[in-house]
């Protein structure tokens, strides 16, 4: 019997690779549908099929448990925000084997210096394998909405860091640290710092941090970049609003950076193993002080025109952003919205850099 051409038959977006359902064709239904979605390339087209799976009770959440081991990062943290919220007992082990996790102490601090708070949160990773036995966890830093820049109140407020602007910036994954010395010998086989140790921070130009991340793209097969100057203020401030993610003020026991004090230990004029003081909410080490973290973006005199969605501003010169401060440099150049202006060709002892890649990935 001849099939009837103009009649819909049952298809499926998997089926011969096809990116698009047909205009004829009705789409495959039920668990089955669900699963065959599930076996697409596409991330969109699995991430669809995840939020049909609820409906069709045990065998959907089973399927939607199985998303956890997706080698999409993106599709696993879709699964994993259907499942947050249930209280089956397998879950919780699920997610630490599939979605690990890390616990530290966010801390804060008065107008003194002195902790006023100290909380218990926890943040998602993915290791990521540099060669050699060398790891990077990269951090999910959820996306959101916040106010980019200095408010025009501040004492502190510079020309460049205005105007105030809102941002919206996607998820996207952050290192957790800055990319260490032997974090780079173990991808791109060689040492570019004047510092030997292992743990310490590379120093390293504009463009050859560009270049790990591309060694590191080309090794993985996700696309490895420099946070955006948006998202760099965004993760440093993991939701403050304050000079610092501390509060208003930072101490040597928060922060490597230079200060007023004359008996300041030597070891500790220079950089210090990545890690040494507690982190922020998102859990980011380091976002002040240590060493000045290289951005993507070319650097502007002002915010006039910024891009207001995360991405990188790629227009005037070949200067580009530093953000963070260094053990170098004073508090008020370790805020979380001071820009360093710097040409993108010259090394420099105090500069280093934190790498990203998107939760799409």
């Amino acid at each position: 019997m001849t099939e009837n051409p103009n009649q819909p038959r049952e298809y499926d977006a998997v089926l011969g690779g096809e990116s698009q359902v047909p205009l004829s064709a009705a789409v495959l239904g039920g668990i089955p549908g669900v699963k065959s979605r599930l076996a697409s390339p596409i991330v969109e087209v699995k991430i669809a099929a995840l939020s049909e799976a609820l409906k069709y009770g045990e065998p959907g959440l089973e399927l939607i448990i199985g998303a956890l081991q997706d080698e999409s990062i993106a599709v696993r943290f879709a699964a994993y925000s259907l499942l947050k919220d249930r209280d089956e007992l397998n879950l919780k082990g699920q997610f630490q084997k599939y979605l690990p996790t890390y616990e530290f102490d966010v801390i804060t601090v008065n107008a003194q210096g002195k902790e006023n708070s100290r909380r218990r949160h926890y943040a998602h990773f993915f290791p990521e394998d540099l060669g050699n036995g060398s790891v990077q966890e990269m951090v999910y830093i959820p996306g959101g909405t916040f106010m980019m820049g200095c408010p025009a109140r501040d004492k502190y407020r510079r020309d460049k860091e205005s105007p105030q602007h809102q941002v919206t910036v996607p998820a996207f994954f952050a290192g957790k640290y800055s990319i260490t010395r032997g974090q780079w010998q173990a991808l791109m086989g060689n040492n570019p710092s004047w510092l030997k140790f292992e743990k310490r921070p590379v120093q390293v130009s504009w463009d050859e941090a560009v270049e790990f991340c591309d060694r590191l793209s080309q090794q993985t097969g996700k696309k490895y970049r420099l946070l955006s100057e948006a998202e760099w203020e965004y993760a440093c401030r993991a939701g403050t609003t304050t000079l610092f993610h501390f509060g208003e003020t930072i101490t040597r026991q928060l922060v490597n950076y230079e200060d007023d004090y004359p008996d300041r230990p030597l070891h500790s004029k220079q950089p210090t193993d990545v890690g040494s003081f507690p982190s922020n909410a998102f859990g980011l080490y380091d976002m002040h002080g240590n060493v000045w973290q290289w951005c993507s973006d070319r650097c502007h005199e002002n915010y006039n025109g910024a891009p207001t969605d995360g991405s990188s501003w790629e227009t005037t010169n070949n200067y580009r952003v530093m953000r963070g401060g260094s053990w170098a440099n004073f508090a008020g150049l370790c805020r979380s919205d001071y820009r360093c202006l710097v040409s993108e060709g010259g090394r420099r002892v105090y500069g280093g850099f934190r790498v990203a890649v998107s939760s799409s990935s």
